[in-house]
């Protein structure tokens, strides 16, 4: 997509050698532009009432604070918006993708976290309960010496990945090979992926994965807790929503181009899933190619 070749890829500066870092700062604005990186990042937003948050395709404005999990190469963003704090209190914690790696993550006891980090590649927001039990814990990380921070760091992802009330922001993913652990979850993937934009029948993909088309719809409930017909909508509307901030073509043209025959059904649709509708949608992405 060509909007994504205008995100800024940060280079952070974490050194092979280090397990993470953590940036605790007040600011008076946001001025980084929307960006990725191959690591996780945890970030804290306190005082931010206002401000616009942007992770893939989600595009929200927050309340007063929030606490978000962002996987590697997810872009993602904030922007001061309506936000009238001049101090905004911000944490970030941002740590290697490998840095804990299968052999470790593939443990019993570590599979709530396995979880959570597979889930972020959508970004994840805490509920307000998890920010304020979170926020000295991340805050005091840096202040600790030795084991002590890598011990406290991973006592705080567990704690995350069985916090209560998480939520999903972005239908859009760039990173398939962590979609989910299965093979044929991912020859599914691949096959919409490749094919959203043409009419896809349940008995046809269910055929790729010899199933009849009762049992693949249970299957796809059980694996991705959507039937198929939602999980194909919910990538034609991420990708509609990444076209939209294009800005280069008729919303009628990207429901098209997007598999919808219908652009009544796109909106409501688009409408359901984004909480706008595809026009709101545009004009509220309009201003960020200004400060790329």
């Amino acid at each position: 997509m060509n909007f994504l070749k205008n995100i800024h890829r940060e280079i952070t500066p974490l050194s092979p050698e280090d397990s993470f870092l953590v940036f605790d700062r007040l600011k008076s604005e946001f001025d980084f532009p929307i960006h990725f990186h191959p690591e996780y990042e945890l970030n804290f937003i306190g005082n931010g009432k206002g401000v616009r948050r942007i992770v893939g395709d989600s595009i929200e404005e927050i309340e007063e604070l929030e606490l978000i999990l962002v996987g590697p190469n997810l872009h993602h963003g904030w922007q001061n918006h309506n936000c009238k704090s001049k101090k905004i209190h911000e944490i970030t914690l941002q740590f290697h993708k490998n840095l804990l790696d299968n052999n470790i993550l593939n443990r019993k006891i570590m599979k709530p976290i396995k979880d959570m980090l597979d889930r972020s590649i959508h970004g994840i927001l805490f509920s307000k309960k998890t920010a304020l039990e979170t926020q000295q814990r991340i805050s005091q990380l840096s202040k600790l010496d030795s084991m002590d921070y890598f011990l406290e760091f991973l006592s705080i992802l567990h704690d995350l990945a069985n916090s209560r009330n998480q939520r999903l922001l972005s239908t859009y993913t760039v990173n398939r090979d962590s979609f989910e652990n299965s093979d044929k979850i991912k020859t599914i993937y691949e096959y919409v992926q490749e094919h959203y934009n043409k009419k896809l029948m349940l008995s046809d993909v269910a055929e790729l994965i010899n199933m009849s088309p009762v049992s693949f719809n249970r299957f796809m409930k059980k694996r991705t807790g959507k039937t198929f017909v939602d999980y194909v909508n919910d990538v034609r509307i991420g990708v509609a929503a990444m076209k939209l901030i294009e800005n280069d073509s008729s919303i009628s043209e990207i429901a098209f181009n997007c598999g919808f025959n219908n652009i009544a059904n796109f909106n409501r649709v688009f409408k359901n899933l984004k909480n706008s509708t595809p026009s709101q949608y545009k004009r509220e992405f309009s201003g960020i190619k200004r400060i790329l």
